[in-house]
């Protein structure tokens, strides 16, 4: 059917569809804020042209991520119905990091135009507006100042250094103040806009968008004032048009969403809460990132993943390993163990599901010839150690532990054949038992790796503890299956399998949370160190573990996909607690718990 015989009340007034990229571009000296145009082609006539203030749903054509990135407009123009959108974007996360790196003749997907719009309202003077932009809050509000008459507000722009995002700015007085000093005021907005500036310039109405404590602060002073003002809020947002109710902030009239009801709200209504006071942070020139485990000592808290990186001469010539804190060797068996028929793994959203099997030489063999290879790395070297019986663990302890291996990581995640298949790690009361046996064996400091198929997470955590655990490592994969469409039956011959990868990472932290609040709430001396491991993949997540009480971390999954993942990890640490002021781990170990 031709457009034209299309009934205008049925077509959508909004644009949903892919629009070619024309310019992408470092801002001039900005390393981390790039002007994306698009232009793209509207059906009808009818169709809405982006007002100031107003926003896109934008995401690159071959996405990693799974939601479009909310981002307001910089500057549109239209000619029929060809549009033109300009988007001024920070380098924040993986979905604008794609979109800084998509080519000048490639499409991205474009949802829009999203939100309400920048008004004057009535009984308000045109002519004695107030604008400020905080950062990439410029970009809406630059877009609104050039909307107006010339030279009929005052532009306030604040940033950490340098400026951007004035090029249609033409203000009757530009204001710029800089963290650094490097561009006209030093400091925050804080030292060029106050109570007494805004009465002294008889401003009627204040427009702002920028980071929160910047937009509170404004806030307040406006109402210190007397002036009528409105901000531009900022949410994570899923839907963007009201559906998922996600993006709420509280109100004065009860919760708005930010992607339908704003993003611009009245700031009368709008209740900030109030963070701690910021502190000076003295920056720490090379902070110490070593941890010790049970009198261990690991050079940094980042250690590869049992079952990821062999005995640890996989990845030689991929990076430097001796760069890393440790090494968890493939799972051992007491006996060599061919592993799983059939398929072994499957690509999933966001991870792999996989069914090894625990394929391995045998912990004779692993003494003889990978044992020796593998001390001979800087790496912490960590035996790790499976069983399908109690007599198979306490037999490959007591050989391990007849060995130089500084540590043993006990795996009770394996099938306990007295129970009828069911792990070791499910219950309580057979992880204390395990745990007891192979302590008796050994004087090596001992690491239990859990289960997070357990009902009772927590419980098979104290009982492991109780037993004579020096410290636990969580989680292991999750269990799950996948289908064979084509045959109708499951995809793997053992049917079940463990998934791992990113797609696990919010259920592990979880688990790692509710495990060391619980080790916090014995007495000081019965308390163990915990390793957190399940879907890292950048810095990011090692932070999280750490905070939520991990004294190290597992990277697994991610190393398949990318082998620097541990170093760049280690990299980012470093970097994050520099930032921060922290001199070593323990700085900021357990602050995000309860």
């Amino acid at each position: 059917m031709d457009i034209a015989e299309i009934d205008e009340n049925q077509m959508p007034l909004l644009f949903n569809g892919n629009a070619k990229i024309i310019k992408n571009e470092y801002v001039k000296g900005q390393n981390n804020v790039f002007l994306l145009e698009v232009e793209f082609f509207h059906e009808r006539k009818q169709q809405l042209s982006p007002k100031a203030g107003q926003f896109y749903l934008i995401q690159s054509e071959n996405s990693g991520v799974q939601f479009g990135r909310p981002i307001s407009v910089y500057h549109s123009e239209r000619e029929g119905l060809k549009q033109k959108v300009q988007f001024m974007i920070l380098l924040k996360g993986k979905g604008t990091e794609e979109l800084s790196k998509s080519a000048v003749g490639t499409d991205v997907k474009l949802i829009g135009p999203l939100g309400n719009y920048w008004k004057i309202p009535e009984n308000v003077d045109e002519n004695k507006i107030c604008i400020c932009g905080g950062g990439i809050g410029v970009a809406p509000v630059a877009n609104f100042a050039s909307t107006l008459k010339n030279k009929s507000y005052d532009f306030y722009g604040s940033f950490k250094s340098g400026s951007y995002g004035l090029e249609n700015v033409d203000a009757r007085e530009l204001i710029i103040t800089t963290d650094d000093g490097s561009v006209g005021i030093h400091g925050m907005i804080t030292a060029a806009l106050t109570p007494e500036k805004i009465k002294e310039k008889g401003y009627s109405c204040i427009f702002a968008c920028g980071p929160t404590p910047m937009l509170s602060y404004i806030k307040d002073i406006a109402e210190e004032a007397g002036v009528k003002c409105y901000l531009s809020l900022e949410k994570r947002m899923l839907c963007a048009v009201g559906a998922c109710l996600g993006c709420t902030i509280k109100t004065k009239d009860g919760n708005k969403r930010v992607c339908k009801d704003g993003p611009i709200f009245d700031s009368s209504i709008i209740e900030f809460e109030k963070g701690t006071p910021r502190k000076q942070v003295q920056i720490v020139s090379e902070p110490d990132l070593s941890v010790t485990i049970k009198g261990v000592k690991f050079k940094n808290p980042v250690i590869a993943a049992s079952g990821t990186f062999g005995f640890g001469q996989n990845y030689r010539g991929f990076f430097d390993v001796n760069k890393i804190g440790g090494i968890s060797s493939k799972g051992l068996t007491l006996e060599p163990k061919a592993g799983n028929d059939g398929e072994r793994i499957i690509e999933v959203s966001s991870g792999d599901i996989n069914s090894i099997g625990l394929e391995n030489p045998g912990v004779p063999h692993f003494i003889e010839n990978e044992l020796q290879e593998m001390m001979k790395l800087e790496p912490v070297t960590i035996a790790n150690l499976a069983g399908h019986d109690l007599d198979s663990y306490v037999k490959g302890a007591s050989l391990l532990n007849e060995t130089s291996v500084p540590m043993i990581e006990l795996n009770i995640s394996c099938p306990n054949v007295k129970a009828g298949g069911m792990a070791w790690g499910i219950n309580p009361e057979a992880a204390f038992e395990c745990v007891s046996a192979v302590r008796k064996v050994t004087d090596k400091p001992l690491m239990v790796k859990l289960s997070p198929n357990a009902p009772d997470l927590v419980g098979v955590a104290l009982a492991c503890i109780k037993a004579g655990a020096d410290a636990l490592s969580l989680i292991n994969t999750i269990q799950a299956i996948a289908i064979d469409i084509e045959k109708g039956k499951p995809f793997f011959n053992n049917v079940k399998a463990g998934l791992c990868g990113p797609a696990v990472k919010p259920i592990a932290l979880r688990m790692v949370y509710d495990v060391c609040q619980a080790i916090n709430k014995l007495p000081e001396n019965e308390r163990v160190p915990v390793v957190g491991l399940g879907g890292i993949s950048k810095w990011q997540d090692a932070v999280e573990f750490i905070m939520v009480g991990a004294s190290a971390v597992q990277v697994g999954t991610s190393t398949f996909s990318n082998p620097n993942t541990m170093i760049e990890v280690i990299d980012g640490l470093r970097e994050f607690m520099k930032r921060k002021g922290y001199t070593k781990i323990d700085d900021f170990k357990g602050i995000a718990l309860k």
